[in-house]
């Protein structure tokens, strides 16, 4: 389903994903009220949601969709000006799943890149089971393959990395983290490039941390959050500074959770502090695992937590987690581990 007021952009989007042979077009409405009307009805496996709607705007439409009929929700944004992102990203929170670019014209710049994004995330969200409400769940520590001893250390630094339904997560996690948090924090959300200021600019808004786009050379700091920018890989460089890489993609994310994972793990050894949270794929588990190995603490979200169990569950498998635990008590955590040396 297209929800989409401009009748000149719904009638693209139709033709965009008409084109698309993993996708059907179901409807295509032009308010958020006509979305909830034909909800019921149609039953869509996941919503494409315009931001700026007249009368209800995409941000309580997704909370309505959410609360009555939950369904994969991508929002559709046509400007990163801060008050269009500042909803996107609320809307994230809300229950909406991914964020991308709205196509302005086959005959502009990046018209062929935005459709490929677009039909890519609606067809890949429309796999992903919704619910109205997930438990915090009770969780061990999961058993894994016994790994090299190696003599534990304070951490220094903490490295966290989700995907889809990441926003939400991390400012729970972070959230629960005070400004005087003694680590600095190396954040990589896989989100389009475009959105990634604005991404930063929201979760600083809402944690006691500060939060901001990593610079190249920078020197990471306690209390802080460097976050990936949008198409670059963020790296622990050695002298522990930070360098912002323009590699190919791993695994065809760039940001690469596990690259910032192996350079924490090269450079920081078992003073690394390392989060998996939810997200589709297997980013990240081969870089947790290198953490792992190199003496670190390493925590992956609960099943019971996640939007998507796909990251957390294949470092649990490959044997990169010491420990599995429910969103609401990862934030405890870390900063018992922060304040207590490591223990």
């Amino acid at each position: 389903m297209i929800v989409e007021d401009s009748l000149v952009v719904r009638r693209l989007l139709a033709h965009i994903v008409s084109r698309d042979p993993r996708l059907q077009l179901v409807a295509a409405v032009a308010s958020a009220e006509d979305a909830l009307q034909e909800l019921p009805r149609i039953r869509p496996d996941v919503i494409s949601m315009d931001i700026r709607l007249p009368g209800m705007d995409g941000l309580e439409a997704t909370r309505r969709i959410m609360a009555e009929q939950p369904t994969p929700i991508v929002v559709i944004a046509d400007s990163v000006e801060d008050a269009a992102l500042r909803i996107s990203m609320n809307a994230l929170r809300a229950g909406a799943l991914s964020v991308v670019e709205k196509p302005v014209g086959t005959e502009t710049g990046g018209y062929d890149r935005i459709a490929k994004t677009i039909c890519t995330q609606l067809f890949i969200m429309s796999q992903v089971p919704v619910i109205r409400r997930r438990g915090p769940g009770i969780s061990r520590p999961v058993a894994s393959s016994p790994l090299p001893a190696v003599p534990r250390m304070p951490p220094s630094i903490l490295a966290i990395a989700a995907s889809t339904g990441g926003p939400p997560a991390l400012a729970q996690v972070l959230g629960a983290l005070p400004a005087d948090f003694p680590l600095p924090v190396l954040l990589v959300q896989h989100m389009g490039s475009p959105f990634m200021e604005g991404f930063a600019s929201w979760l600083d808004g809402l944690v006691p941390l500060r939060v901001a786009l990593a610079q190249d050379g920078e020197r990471p700091r306690p209390g802080r959050v460097h976050v990936a920018p949008g198409d670059r890989h963020l790296l622990l460089a050695p002298g522990g500074i930070l360098r912002i890489s323009g590699e190919p993609p791993l695994g065809s994310q760039r940001p690469s959770a596990t690259r910032l994972f192996e350079s924490v793990a090269e450079t920081a050894g078992p003073q690394g502090l390392g989060v998996l949270l939810t997200g589709m794929g297997e980013d990240g588990a081969a870089g947790l695992l290198a953490m792992r190995r190199a003496g670190a603490v390493t925590v992956t979200e609960h099943e019971s937590t996640t939007v998507v169990y796909g990251m957390p569950a294949a470092a649990v498998r490959m044997g990169g987690s010491s420990m599995s635990l429910p969103l609401p008590l990862i934030g405890p955590r870390l900063l018992s581990l922060a304040q207590e040396g490591g223990r």
